[in-house]
């Protein structure tokens, strides 16, 4: 295992979040030294959510526009995803559940953790938490789509479960944690 210094952390940018550039003495199994720098973008910690239905197979995923994507080619910059957000100062579950309400307007009561996982390791500090919980309709208590003042218009899509995995082997679905908790879906057999 390498053993790490941090000699320097400058502050690049702190606009949206924050990004840094990290120089550090690493030392290689072999013993030798190397300083080297990166650049790493701290934006907090998140979690992400998949609703599913078995009664009716279905999903609930959202669709808004993604600057990120936009620039690297995705023709209107939409994307279609599970729904997520920064925990900020909350836990992930507390967090996942204020989002859920927000963006898709179910209020979720019982949600399993599946995993964590880091989702950019070359370049993003963001530790994404997933999760996944079973809605009905009598959980629907609001029309979602984001809040106001987050300059959030979040397009609320329930999808047959087989057209979500469809559209994901058919590239209209390029989210990776999208990808992901469909794929634990499938793999799980919770929709068979």
């Amino acid at each position: 295992m390498n053993k790490i210094k941090i000699l320097k952390k400058n502050v690049l940018s702190d606009n949206w979040y924050t990004l840094y550039k990290v120089t550090f003495e690493a030392t290689k199994k072999d013993g030798s030294v190397q300083e080297l720098s990166r650049e790493a973008y701290d934006r907090g910690n998140g979690a992400t959510i998949l609703l599913y239905n078995t009664d009716k197979k279905t999903v609930i995923l959202t669709r808004q526009f993604r600057i990120p994507t936009y620039i690297n080619g995705n023709a209107d910059g939409m994307l279609i995803e599970c729904c997520a957000g920064l925990l900020d100062k909350d836990n992930a579950e507390d967090c996942i559940r204020r989002e859920t309400e927000e963006e898709t307007g179910y209020q979720i009561s019982n949600l399993q953790k599946v995993f964590e996982a880091y989702m950019s390791p070359g370049s993003v500090t963001e530790l994404l938490y997933f999760f996944i919980a079973e809605y009905t309709i009598d959980m629907k208590i609001s029309d979602g789509g984001g809040l106001d003042h987050e300059h959030e218009d979040i397009e609320v899509l329930e999808l047959p479960f087989t057209q979500a995995i469809e559209m994901m082997t058919t590239g209209q679905i390029k989210d990776g944690k999208t990808i992901i908790l469909l794929q634990h879906l499938q793999i799980s057999n919770l929709l068979s």
